[in-house]
C-alpha cells in the first residue's frame, strides 16, 4: 500500500517535474532487475496450483497407512555402518537396498543401485528433479528404548512414530516413494523426471558419493529432505577437535578422579557421563549433591564402593547441531566437580580443561578466541561429545558447527594456540591432538526456493517464512542447486541422531502434503 501511494503522489506533480519521471522510472528498473536476481535467502513465495493441491489431498488420504507401512518395513534394517565393511558389502544394508527394490516395483517406479547409491525413479526426460536422503543411520541404545529402536513403536506413546531412522532419514523416503505413486496415480504429465537418491553412508563417509556425482550426471533440480522447514539454503561447517590427555599413575590418598566416561557417537549430544573419584568422603559428597541442585534437567545418582564414590549422570540427548535442545552430561558432570583443580592423571586433566576452556555454554566463548558468529547463519555451536578409553590415555572428541566468517586457516590456529597455552599452564602433554573442520555451505542458486516456500505457507499457515541456515550438514552441498526441505518443523528439535527418534502422524502426513505438492510443481507440466 505504501508504495501505491507514492506513485499516485508522484504522478500529481509529475507533469512539474520532468527529471524525477526520469529517476523514478530508473528506480523502478532497478527494483524489477534485482527482483529478478533474488539470491536464495531473498526469495518471494508464489502461488500454489490447484492440481498441486488435489494431488497432494488424494496421497494424503489415499497412501497413510501404506506409507506408515513402508516405513516399518525401513526402520526393521539396523543400517549402522560397521568399521571395515563397506556398505555395498554389508548384508544388512544389502537386505536394506532388497527392500526398497521391492517397494519401488510394487509403486511402479523404476530402481537402480549404483553400490553405495539406490536411484528410484518416475517418469522420462532429459530434465530431472532430485530428491535427496540416505538409509543408514546413526547407532542407537536400546536401553533406552520403550522397544526395539529397530522396530516402529506407534503405541508407547500415541501420535508419534517411534524408531531409528524415523526422521532421520527413512520417513522421509517412505513419504517421497509414496508422492510419486500419487503423482503416477494421476497420471500428472511430467516436464521433469523425478529422481529419488538413497545413499547408504550419510552418516560416516561421504566419499563414495563424492566419487558418484563425478561420474554420474546429475538432476539440474535437488531438493534434500533430511533436515529442516522451511528451506535451507546454508549450512554450518562440521568440525571435530580431537585430543588425548595422557595416563599418569597417582599414588595419594587425597581425592582424585579415578576415571571420568561420556558419550555414544560425535555428532549426538551426550546424554550419559560417568565419574569414579578415589578417596572420597561424605563432605566432599554433600559439595556436589549441593551443587548438583543448581543444575536444571540434569539426573545424578550417587553409589559407594569401599571410599570411591562413583557419580553417575543423566542429560538429555540431542543431534550435535543443535545441542541447545539437550543437555550435555559429560559437560554438566564435570561441571559438578568445578570446585578445585584436580590432581593431572588422566580423568582430572581432562576435567580439569572440560571447565576451564568449554563449561557447560554452547558457543565456545571460553575456548580462547574461537567464539564468533554470522548474521545469517548464527554463532559456532562447541559442544564435547565422546570420551573414548586408550591405551595412553583418555581421547576427547569436540563437535564445531562453524559459520562463515573465519578461514579455516584461522580458526585451526586458535584452536591450536589455545591448547598450547593450556598445555604449558598445566604442565600437561596432550597426545595426538587433530583439528579436522569443513567449510560451510552457502547455496545462492537455487531457482526452486519461491515454490518449495509457497508450499510451505500454503499447508502450514506460516506466510512470512523465509531461507534459514542450519547446524547440521547434509548432502545438499554435493549437488547442483540443491536446498533442504523438512522433514522437521521450524522452532522444534530435530529428534534424529536422539534416543528418542520420531515422527509425528500429523506431520508424517504433513510431509506426504508438502511433498507431493512440491514435485507436482517442480515437475509437473503446467
Amino acid at each position: 500500500m505504501a508504495h501505491f501511494q507514492l506513485v499516485l503522489y508522484v504522478n500529481d506533480i509529475f507533469v512539474d517535474f520532468p527529471m524525477f519521471k526520469k529517476l523514478l522510472l530508473l528506480f523502478i528498473a532497478f527494483s524489477l532487475s534485482h527482483s529478478l536476481s533474488l539470491t536464495a535467502e531473498e526469495s518471494v513465495p508464489v502461488a500454489v496450483s490447484s492440481l498441486a493441491q488435489s494431488t497432494a489431498d488424494y496421497a494424503s488420504a489415499t497412501y497413510q497407512q501404506a506409507m506408515t507401512e513402508s516405513l516399518a518395513q525401513l526402520v526393521s534394517f539396523n543400517t549402522v555402518a560397521v568399521e571395515g565393511l563397506p556398505s555395498p558389502e554389508n548384508p544388512v544394508h544389502q537386505g536394506f537396498k532388497q527392500e526398497l527394490a521391492r517397494q519401488a516395483d510394487q509403486l511402479g517406479l523404476d530402481f537402480s543401485d549404483y553400490g553405495y547409491v539406490v536411484v528410484i525413479g518416475l517418469g522420462q526426460s532429459d530434465e530431472r528433479l532430485g530428491l535427496i536422503t540416505h538409509g543408514d543411520v546413526q547407532p542407537a541404545d536400546p536401553s533406552k528404548w520403550l522397544k526395539s529402536p529397530f522396530e516402529l513403536d506407534a503405541t508407547s506413546e500415541p501420535g508419534i512414530l517411534l524408531a531409528r531412522g524415523a526422521e532421520d532419514d527413512k520417513g522421509p523416503i517412505s513419504t517421497a516413494m509414496y508422492a510419486m505413486k500419487a503423482i503416477k496415480d494421476k497420471e500428472i504429465s511430467l516436464k521433469r523426471r523425478i529422481e529419488l537418491y538413497v545413499y547408504m553412508a550419510e552418516e560416516s563417509d561421504w566419499a563414495p558419493l563424492e566419487a558418484f556425482v563425478k561420474t554420474h550426471p546429475m538432476p539440474q533440480l535437488n531438493i534434500t529432505i533430511d533436515a529442516n522447514y522451511p528451506v535451507v539454503t546454508a549450512e554450518k561447517g562440521y568440525g571435530t577437535v580431537k585430543m588425548t590427555f595422557p595416563n599418569k599413575v597417582l599414588n595419594s590418598d587425597k581425592p582424585y578422579i579415578k576415571s571420568f566416561s561420556g558419550g555414544f557417537f560425535t555428532s549426538q549430544i551426550p546424554e550419559d557421563a560417568q565419574a569414579i573419584i578415589a578417596h572420597a568422603n561424605s563432605n566432599l559428597l554433600e559439595k556436589i549433591i549441593t551443587q548438583a541442585a543448581k543444575q536444571k534437567g540434569m539426573i545424578y545418582s550417587y553409589d559407594w564402593h569401599d571410599d570411591e564414590l562413583i557419580i553417575t549422570a543423566l542429560g538429555k540427548s540431542t543431534h550435535s547441531s543443535e545441542p541447545q535442545h539437550g543437555k550435555n552430561a559429560i559437560a554438566h558432570l564435570a561441571a559438578l566437580l568445578s570446585d578445585r583443580h584436580w590432581p593431572n592423571n588422566a580423568s582430572g586433566a581432562l576435567v580439569n580443561f572440560i571447565n576451564t576452556h568449554l563449561g557447560t555454554g554452547i558457543y565456545g566463548e571460553l575456548f580462547g578466541k574461537i567464539a564468533f558468529k554470522d548474521a545469517f547463519m548464527g554463532p559456532m555451536t562447541v559442544a564435547p561429545t565422546v570420551l573414548t578409553q586408550k591405551d595412553h590415555g583418555i581421547e576427547l572428541s569436540i563437535n564445531l558447527r562453524q559459520p562463515r566468517g573465519k578461514t579455516l586457516e584461522q580458526l585451526t590456529e586458535e584452536i591450536n594456540q589455545t591448547l598450547i597455552q593450556w598445555q604449558q599452564k598445566n604442565q600437561v602433554n596432550l597426545l595426538n591432538i587433530d583439528v579436522d573442520i569443513s567449510e560451510p555451505f552457502v547455496q545462492t542458486d537455487a531457482p526452486q526456493v519461491p515454490t518449495l516456500l509457497a508450499v510451505f505457507a500454503h499447508y502450514t499457515g506460516i506466510k512470512d517464512a523465509q531461507p534459514i541456515s542450519i547446524g547440521a550438514g547434509t548432502n545438499s552441498r554435493l549437488f547442483p542447486t540443491a536446498v533442504v526441505f523438512g522433514p522437521a518443523m521450524p522452532g522444534k528439535p530435530y529428534t534424529g541422531h536422539s534416543e528418542h527418534e520420531f515422527v509425528s502422524v500429523e506431520q508424517f502426513v504433513l510431509n506426504l502434503k508438502m511433498y507431493t505438492a512440491a514435485m507436482v510443481e517442480l515437475a509437473g507440466e503446467p
